[in-house]
């Protein structure tokens, strides 16, 4: 590109407008919320990036009126929340990217009716006297699962942290499958956490086979406790070999080790559709201690919990790291909450995630149906829509090989640009995030929740809209 002479582009520059006049426009009348100095800054930001395209030769429009839009364009999203709605049309019902486990309207009524005040967090409002403010939780927790005492973390990885200083912070051997020694997202290495914790970890077995003599040396030579821990993103296949939980609380009896269980998924009863590693099943075996999300199959916010025999759980709640990892009062809030739902609906109906994770593909066809319908109308020749049979995932590291027969809208657009639709969705507002398949946009209505098939709609139209 030639650059314009110099006295052009020294002509260009004087047209700048300045900061001030740009302030003054009627654009931001309707941007009321926007902080003066937000403003103030979107509109040095527009003119320096005006000012650079001037000095490149580009060609530019120097309207104020149009400068002005702009810098408040700038301005306003520069205060938009980060964190923001999403549609997941992914198929994955805990997407970890996406918040894992959306809440029930009970916890999202539990905690607004309570959060924008002040709440009995720890005090006891017939004594009137400092409480603990996990004693409300113990209670719904014991009815639910028949354990002792539960401790709440504001994760898993906190909880599984908490409990190896507690138990074994010391340097006691800690006996683990070398099959499961996992890292999950985010570099949390399990033997990275035993050495953080001050536990001695002692490798039993091999990688594809452990027996239950494994286990059994370990315990002989001084290891008091074992950590059994739940491969939940990956799969072991083949010649294997691992020892359930159940012979493992039997052969650690008879040296007084303990056995915790970290199973990760939360899953708080066998389920057909997601097998039957549960909590329950853990405790009853034997386990104790088990620990699990909050926010992966038992659909609540993010927590660590810590269930099982009340003078085991006794020795987590006396220990210093607890502080450093309890959680506050929203999350105790949609986490009670999120029990009581469990306790007055065993099947899960009242948890989305549940509910979720439990619809047919048959039950999840007529809802694609129509959602296609709506879009085939505003797409026009624009989009091939068709239905399609797929496959779904509850996902959020809860089970690697569950795959859940679903139904998803295939959007295929006329110029092949699928790449290009997916990302317009995505940074639409309201966002709607799919996956691409085969050409094709996936939206999985498996994940999808109520009003969401007129947030697609409204996301699609935008994408449509002539440039």
């Amino acid at each position: 590109m030639s650059q314009p002479p110099n006295e052009e582009r020294r002509a260009l520059l004087r047209q700048l407008p300045a900061v001030d006049q740009l302030l003054k426009r009627a654009c931001w009348e309707s941007l009321p919320h926007v902080p003066p100095d937000v403003r103030r800054d979107a509109c040095r930001a527009v003119v320096d990036q005006l000012r650079a395209a001037v000095l490149n030769g580009e060609s530019v429009k120097l309207d104020v009126d149009d400068v002005a839009q702009l810098c408040a364009s700038r301005a306003a999203e520069n205060v938009r929340p980060v964190l923001r709605s999403v549609v997941n049309a992914t198929g994955v019902v805990l997407h970890t990217n996406l918040g894992r486990a959306p809440l029930s309207s009970a916890a999202l009524q539990a905690v607004a009716g309570a959060a924008g005040g002040y709440t009995n967090l720890e005090m006891n409002l017939d004594a009137g006297v400092r409480d603990n403010r996990m004693d409300r939780l113990s209670g719904a927790f014991s009815r639910i699962l028949g354990c002792g005492d539960v401790v709440i973390a504001n994760n898993n990885a906190a909880a599984v942290f908490l409990a190896l200083c507690a138990l074994a912070g010391d340097g006691r051997g800690v006996a683990v499958s070398r099959g499961e020694l996992v890292e999950i997202g985010g570099s949390f290495r399990m033997p990275d956490i035993m050495t953080a914790s001050g536990a001695r970890m002692v490798e039993v077995g091999t990688t594809n086979r452990t027996h239950l003599r494994d286990y059994t040396q370990a315990f002989e030579q001084g290891a008091s406790l074992a950590m059994k821990v739940h491969r939940s993103n990956f799969s072991v296949v083949g010649f294997t070999k691992e020892v359930s939980i159940e012979e493992l609380a039997e052969a650690a009896r008879p040296h007084g080790a303990l056995v915790v269980h970290d199973l990760g998924c939360g899953l708080l009863r066998s389920a057909p559709h997601l097998g039957d590693d549960c909590v329950r099943r853990s405790l009853d075996a034997g386990a104790d201690l088990v620990l699990f999300s909050g926010d992966k199959l038992l659909g609540g916010p993010q927590a660590g919990i810590i269930a099982g025999r009340k003078e085991v759980v006794e020795r987590i709640r006396k220990h210093p790291v607890l502080r450093l990892v309890r959680p506050g009062k929203l999350t105790l809030l949609a986490l009670e909450a999120t029990l009581l739902a469990w306790e007055r609906s065993p099947d899960g109906r009242e948890v989305p995630a549940a509910r979720l994770a439990a619809l047919s593909a048959a039950e999840l066809r007529p809802r694609a149906e129509a959602l296609a319908s709506i879009l085939r109308d505003a797409a026009g020749d624009l989009l091939d829509i068709t239905v399609t049979d797929t496959e779904a995932t509850t996902g959020g590291g809860s089970a690697e090989d569950i795959r859940l027969p679903s139904v998803a809208v295939a959007l295929r657009p006329a110029d092949g640009s699928e790449n290009r639709l997916a990302a317009a969705l995505r940074q639409g507002d309201p966002a709607v995030v799919g996956r691409i398949e085969g050409g094709r946009v996936l939206l999985d209505c498996r994940t999808l929740l109520a009003g969401d098939e007129d947030r697609i709609t409204q996301a699609l139209g935008r994408y449509l809209e002539p440039s």
